[in-house]
């Protein structure tokens, strides 16, 4: 519905992930290597309200690979474009 082109890496080639690979280092400032994320509330060390914060300040980033735009502009750009045939 969106028209958006979608591209599948193939396995073992981060090279081919080059925004995916760059997200995880930014998320890795908010949340170091061995950061328990347990589903568990009362064994996790990160609070759902730290994920949301690192979420949204992620989300309203510009990104340079998008024009500047954020993530989350250009997302609501793509989903507000789709139609129904």
């Amino acid at each position: 519905a969106t028209d958006c082109r979608v591209y599948f890496c193939d396995p073992h080639s981060p090279w081919q992930r080059g925004t995916n690979e760059n997200t995880n280092g930014l998320i890795r400032d908010f949340f170091p290597k061995g950061t328990d994320f347990a589903t568990v509330t009362d064994f996790a060390t990160v609070t759902d309200d730290e994920i949301r914060q690192a979420q949204d300040l992620l989300n309203t980033r510009p990104r340079k690979t998008l024009g500047f735009q954020t993530p989350a502009a250009r997302l609501n750009e793509l989903l507000t474009v789709a139609h129904t045939p």
